[in-house]
């Protein structure tokens, strides 16, 4: 039986010349980054799921905004493929900003490969392991967001 695709909802959350992050690691020990968010539960609106996954991974609650960029994940395209083959993912990266002044922080249910939580260096983003990686060329130093909306299998 084919699987179906799954919806996820990420955190575009930019302050200060950085870009916040979960740090996980790969099954070398090597660390990598990914944006804060997940999967969109069944009679879960996209925006509801953003603000749950953001409290669960990194502690604070979001203020969702524009909806900035649209991408398929499917697996088989990309160097996890060994993780999940069949893995199809589309992927709804919001413009948010944090709710009060809360630090972000390890939140109670952890990303599966988390370990921490991050903030990137904007001015040295293209020096991280980031994915997907296309953000690196999207995101510019000065915090900008470039680029269409629909990137498409990117990694």
């Amino acid at each position: 039986m084919e699987k179906p695709i799954r919806n996820s909802a990420k955190a575009i959350i930019i302050d200060g010349g950085r870009l916040l992050t979960i740090r996980c690691t790969d099954d070398d020990g090597l660390p990598f980054y990914l944006l804060p968010g997940g999967g969109q539960n069944k009679k879960e609106s996209i925006t509801d799921a953003l603000i749950r996954e953001c409290r669960e991974e990194v502690g604070v609650t979001v203020i969702p905004g524009d909806i900035r960029y649209v991408r398929d994940y499917i697996s088989m395209n990309h160097e996890f493929a060994q993780t999940n083959p069949e893995f199809h993912q589309v992927e709804f990266m919001f413009i948010c900003r944090i709710n009060g002044d809360d630090e972000p922080h390890m939140g109670h249910i952890k990303d599966e490969w988390q370990n921490g939580v991050e903030w990137l260096d904007l001015k040295r983003i293209a020096e991280y392991a980031l994915y997907p990686k296309a953000l690196k060329k999207l995101i510019t130093s000065a915090g900008d967001l470039t680029g269409p909306v629909y990137l498409g299998d990117v990694n």
